[in-house]
């Protein structure tokens, strides 16, 4: 994330916590009172972007988003040549192993 989304992140949290419309030229005001500079277009994209959706929606399930990233990298990745995709199952069969050597552990088996 460049530093110009940062700042426009954090421009229109501190719009929306007072209340105040948020636009690309109250967005660019509280840029240029911080001493940011960024590209043009961040601003109003920003600006877009919450005139279409609701900002406590976006706060709230910020988590949803990363679910919905790993799950589009996991085709690029195996697209890529597999590897990260192997490695995922190959976790998954370790974990499987340990819960198998735990029950030995304890002192008893099915057979004894």
């Amino acid at each position: 994330m460049s530093a110009g989304e940062l700042a426009c992140i954090y421009s229109i949290l501190m719009l929306h916590n007072d209340g105040i419309a948020i636009t690309a030229e109250k967005i660019n005001t509280i840029l240029k009172v911080a001493g940011v500079t960024i590209e043009s277009y961040w601003p109003r994209l920003f600006a877009k972007l919450a005139q279409n959706n609701s900002i406590d929606d976006l706060v709230l399930n910020i988590g949803a988003a990363g679910g919905a990233a790993v799950a589009v990298s996991a085709p690029a990745a195996a697209a890529a040549g597999g590897a990260a995709a192997a490695a995922a199952p190959a976790a998954e069969a370790k974990k499987e192993e340990a819960k198998e050597e735990s029950d030995d552990d304890m002192g008893f088996s099915l057979f004894d």
